[in-house]
Formats: structure tokens, sequence, C-alpha cells
């Protein structure tokens, strides 16, 4: 089973700059989309409902802001939307596709970057989002959420971690909530499950020649249930082209979907 994470900013940029051509040879099975910045009704079928997939949009109420979207070969079992608090629902920031005992979820982690009551928001989102997850976890299935996190966890996976340790992204405290989801939660990382190297990067900015100098972080994240773990086979973070200022991770599962 494949499974992809892409932070698209705004799917109608990432398809002029062609992704959803090269999406077509990707052999995918579910695809995970971030910050489509678009009202589903305004997407025409072609290229936003690619052939041989079934296709579910979560749109923010703002217009031109935030939403996510969830891709499947085979058709949801369900599909489950938001997670019951304005600032998520409103925002179009949770999107679960369940298959049998397994779920996958679309989510968009609020960037706090904007602005001190932005970072407020967030924080208080990752406050909110620690009791579902322990509900999840909880549940007895399997679960992939994939999606743009906002966080950086550790030192290797930002390349100027030193001169970042105040900006939003890598606060102690967000690292302290990843910890706590990796450690005392029971989540799984699934990318480091089989890559511990540096220079390991989802994200970079528009500035400095980032890109071109891979000067990144690694935000993008599908993270698991435990009993996922041993079923984590590969992981590519794809760079060959740029449709967003982040890349599209994929990661493949044995994994019977």
């Amino acid at each position: 089973m494949r499974v992809m994470t892409f932070n698209a900013n705004g799917i109608r940029s990432a398809a002029r700059k062609g992704f959803f051509d090269w999406l077509g040879g990707q052999n995918t099975d579910v695809v995970c989309l971030q910050e489509t910045r678009a009202q589903a009704q305004q997407l025409p079928p072609d290229p936003y409902h690619p052939a041989g997939y079934h296709c579910h949009y979560h749109d923010a109420e703002r217009k031109g802001y935030s939403g996510v979207a969830i891709y499947a070969r085979r058709e949801p079992d369900e599909i489950r939307t938001g997670l019951g608090w304005p600032e998520c629902d409103a925002e179009g920031r949770w999107l679960e596709a369940r298959f049998g005992t397994l779920s996958v979820v679309s989510l968009y982690l609020p960037s706090g970057s904007s602005s001190p009551e932005r970072q407020a928001v967030k924080f208080d989102f990752l406050a909110r989002l620690a009791e579902p997850l322990r509900a999840m976890r909880a549940s007895g299935r399997d679960y992939i959420l994939c999606g743009d996190w906002n966080i950086a966890h550790k030192n290797i996976d930002l390349k100027n971690w030193r001169a970042n340790q105040n900006y939003s992204g890598f606060l102690p405290e967000e690292r302290a909530w990843l910890d706590e989801l990796f450690g005392p939660l029971g989540w799984v990382d699934a990318f480091r499950v089989v890559n511990p190297d540096p220079d390991q990067y989802t994200w970079w900015s528009n500035r400095g020649r980032a890109w071109e100098k891979n000067v990144g972080w690694r935000i993008d994240y599908q993270i698991i249930t435990p009993g996922l773990a041993e079923k984590v086979r590969t992981a590519a973070i794809y760079r060959d082209q740029r449709f967003s200022d982040h890349a599209p991770l994929m990661m493949d599962y044995e994994y019977a979907c």
C-alpha cells in the first residue's frame, strides 16, 4: 500500500506546475493533500478528480485558505470530517477515510509564524488534539496520520536548527509536544522507522535559494499507530520537480487496503 502526503500550497497552483501529470504515474493507493486553498465546487473534474480515485475534499469556510483532501483507489467505507471544534473544522484541517480497521487522515496543523495570535491558536490546537489522539490509540484501529504538522521535531529535522530555536515550528514547547506524541502517547514517526539520515526535508523557504541548497525543514509526516511500524517498507521525498514549497512524501506499507 502506497500512501502519499503533500501540502500543495494551493491545489490549482500545484496543478499548473504539473502535479497531476506526475501523480498519474506514481501508483499511489491513498493521496492526502493539505492547503488545497479552494472550494470543491470551484474545481472541475479534470484534473481535480483524477481518474481511478475516489476524491473527497474538506474545505475551509474562508475561500482561498487551508483545506484538505483525500484521494483513494478504494472507496472508503466511511469519511469523517473535522474533530468537533470550530478552529479545526471551520478551517478545513482534518479529513479521515476509513477502510476496514485502517484510518488514513489528512491533517493540516495551524502555523504560528504569522503572529503571536496564530501561535496561540496553534498551541490551543495541540492541546485539544492530545485527547482525540489518546482515543484513537485506545480504539484498536490502525491509523496513518498524514500531513503538514508545521513542527520540526529534532535538530536533524532542519538545516539551521541553532538559528531557529525561538521561531514557530521549532519552539521548545512544540518539540516537547512531539516528544509526548512519540513517547507516552505511543505514536510512531513512520519516516524515521526506515530513514535515520540527516538532510531529509519536506519544506523549503522561497527565499535565499533554500530549495537549491537543500536548506529545509522536515515538517510533513506520516505518523502511525505502533502496530504499523513493522509494516513500513520504504519512504521517499520527491524532489525532481517542484510543485509547491513542500515536497510529496511517499511511503510503502506491507498492508492490504
